[in-house]
C-alpha cells in the first residue's frame, strides 16, 4: 500500500535514507516527504555534535567509504598509510593528532575540518615550531594525543646524548630539548655528563703486606672525554671506574706494609693514579686526581701504634738530654784545662762564684782584711739564719 511520509532533520542532524537496508542517499536538514511503499524506506537520523572527540561509527564510516561520491560533499574522509601521521586541523588550529594505519572521517560543518600528513619513514624528528605548539598547548585532546604520540628528551648543558632508535645509535644530541614521532620505533636517549665529577670508594677492607687489618676511604675526580668511545663499550662506567679504583687500591696496599703505607700515603695516590687512569683513557675516561682521606686501623693496632709513638718520643727525649749533658760536661772541661794554667782567672771564677752567693747573705765577716778575703777562710752566714 502507499504511504506517505515525512521526516524532519535538524540543523544539527543528517539523515541517511535506505531503501531495503540498502543506502541510497544523504538527507540535508530540512522537512522530507516521500510515499513508501509497503515500509520499504528507513531514515537513519545523524546528530553532528563535537565532531573531533566522538568517533564516526565503524558502520556509518563503511557505509561512505562504499558511496564516497555521495558523501563529498557533507563528510570530509582520511586516512593514514603505516608512515604517515596526520594533523587534523580544525579552522587551521592543530586540533589532533591520528596515528598511522588509521581511517576515518569528519562531517562537514561551519567548523572547517582538513587532516594534513606527514610521512615519517625517513625523517622522524619533530620541528621547532610544532614542538613549541605541543608543548604549550592548552587544549585538551591535543594534549593526550601528544603524549602518546611523540617522545622528548633534554640534553642539559656540558652534557651529551646519544639518540638510539631500534638498538641503533643514530645520532649525537647536544643541550637542548629533542622530539620525535614515537610510532613504527623504539627510541631512548642516553645521556653522559661531560663535567668534572667525583667518585667515593668507602670502607675498604684490606690486608697489608705485613698482615695489618686497614680500612682505606678513597676519593677520585674523573671526567668523561669521549663519551661516543664510553657508550660503545661501557655498560656503566661510574661502575667501571668504581671497580678498577678498588681493584687497584686492593693491589697496591697489599703489596706495602703498614710503616710503608704510614710513612707516605702519597705514594699510594700516586700508585693508584697510576693503574686506574691508564686503564680508564681506553675506553674515553680521564682520571685526574687519586687521595686516600683516611687509612683507619683497628683498636688495638691504634693502642700498639700509641706505645711505639710514646716509647720513639722518649727514646728521642733521652737521646736530646744526653746530648745536651755531653756538651756541657765538654764545655766545663775545657773551662777548667783553660783555668789550670791561670791561677789569676781561677781567683776570678771563684769570686764571681762568691759574688752570686752573697746576694743571699746577711752577714759577712771577714778576717784577716783583703788578704783573707783572698787566701783565707770566708764565714758565710744565710739570712735565713739570723731572722728571728
Amino acid at each position: 500500500m502507499w504511504l506517505k511520509k515525512k521526516i524532519i532533520i535538524a540543523e544539527t542532524q543528517k539523515g541517511l535514507l535506505f531503501k531495503e537496508q540498502q543506502f541510497i542517499k544523504v538527507l540535508p536538514a530540512g522537512v522530507h516527504k516521500f510515499w513508501d511503499w509497503f515500509d520499504q524506506y528507513q531514515v537513519q537520523i545523524v546528530t553532528l555534535t563535537n565532531t573531533l572527540q566522538e568517533e564516526m561509527s565503524k558502520d556509518l564510516l563503511h557505509i561512505a567509504q562504499l558511496h564516497p561520491e555521495a558523501f563529498a560533499e557533507v563528510m570530509t574522509q582520511w586516512e593514514t598509510d603505516e608512515q604517515e601521521v596526520g594533523l587534523v586541523y580544525q579552522k587551521n588550529v592543530l586540533k589532533d593528532i591520528k596515528a598511522p594505519g588509521q581511517r576515518g572521517a569528519y562531517w562537514k560543518t561551519q567548523q572547517n575540518i582538513h587532516v594534513d600528513k606527514l610521512d615519517i619513514t625517513e625523517k622522524f624528528t619533530v620541528s621547532k615550531t610544532l614542538a613549541a605548539l605541543l608543548a604549550n598547548t592548552k587544549d585538551d585532546l591535543l594534549r593526550r594525543a601528544a603524549l602518546t604520540a611523540i617522545v622528548a628528551a633534554t640534553v642539559p648543558e656540558n652534557h651529551l646524548g646519544f639518540l638510539t632508535v631500534d638498538g641503533e645509535i643514530v645520532a649525537t644530541l647536544t643541550a637542548g630539548t629533542h622530539i620525535w614521532w614515537r610510532f613504527n620505533r623504539t627510541i631512548s636517549v642516553a645521556l653522559f655528563d661531560g663535567r668534572l665529577q667525583n667518585m667515593e670508594v668507602n670502607k675498604q677492607e684490606i690486608l697489608t703486606k705485613d698482615r695489618v687489618s686497614l680500612r682505606v676511604n678513597l676519593s677520585a675526580t674523573w671526567q668523561i672525554r669521549h663519551p661516543e668511545v664510553v657508550k660503545a663499550q661501557l655498560a656503566d662506567a661510574k661502575d667501571y671506574l668504581y671497580r678498577e679504583l678498588q681493584l687497584a687500591l686492593r693491589t697496591i696496599v697489599s703489596t706495602q706494609t703498614l710503616d710503608e703505607l704510614l710513612a707516605d700515603k702519597n705514594s699510594l695516590n700516586h700508585q693508584v693514579l697510576a693503574i686506574v687512569a691508564e686503564k680508564a683513557a681506553v675506553y674515553g675516561i680521564e682520571v685526574k686526581t687519586v687521595g686516600a682521606r683516611d687509612i683507619v686501623l683497628p683498636g688495638e693496632m691504634k693502642a700498639i701504634l700509641t706505645q711505639v709513638v710514646e716509647a720513639q718520643k722518649l727514646a728521642e727525649a733521652n737521646l736530646i738530654k744526653r746530648q745536651e749533658e755531653t756538651q756541657a760536661t765538654r764545655s766545663l772541661h775545657n773551662t777548667a784545662k783553660v783555668m789550670e794554667g791561670n791561677p789569676v782567672l781561677l781567683r776570678l771564677k771563684e769570686l764571681e762564684i762568691l759574688e752570686k752567693i752573697t746576694s743571699r747573705i746577711n752577714t759577712l765577716n771577714v778576717y784577716g782584711g783583703l788578704d783573707g778575703v783572698m787566701n783565707d777562710m770566708v764565714r758565710l752566714t744565710e739570712r735565713s739564719k739570723l731572722l728571728p
